[in-house]
């Protein structure tokens, strides 16, 4: 079955990083973190599917804003055997909250654009 065979899949470091164009050192630094805790085969570093799994959420909150520290708790509550109804709300909640962050950041940078534009365009206008 194709799914038990993905459900297998076990990838090197060097898998994971090329597939998510990340660096070597940033797995190893989510290790480090505990966020990532790989098989280990001697020195080789042995990741399922389910850390491939783990690490695009890593990923995800990471490029949205959430901090090491919020990412930890995302983990926390992603890695219940079973999301409560509570649970659910603070993982929404939490992703809502950063919605709010990223369109106060949204709105500052349109109008820092906005006030770029304007002095480029008077500055063309000394020349």
């Amino acid at each position: 079955d194709s799914k038990d065979n993905a459900s297998e899949a076990v990838f090197r470091i060097g898998d994971l990083a090329r597939e998510f164009g990340i660096t070597l050192r940033a797995l190893r630094f989510y290790e480090d973190r505990k966020l990532l805790i790989p098989a280990r085969a001697g020195s080789t570093r042995l990741y399922s599917a389910e850390h491939r799994q783990r690490l695009k959420l890593i990923l995800l909150a990471k490029r949205v804003g959430f901090s090491l520290t919020e990412i930890e708790e995302i983990l926390k509550v992603n890695d219940q055997e079973n999301l409560s109804a509570g649970s659910l709300k603070k993982l929404i909640e939490k992703f809502k909250g950063q919605v709010s962050v990223l369109s106060d950041q949204k709105h500052e940078i349109e109008q820092a654009l906005k006030e770029v534009d304007e002095t480029v365009a008077y500055l063309e206008a000394q020349l």
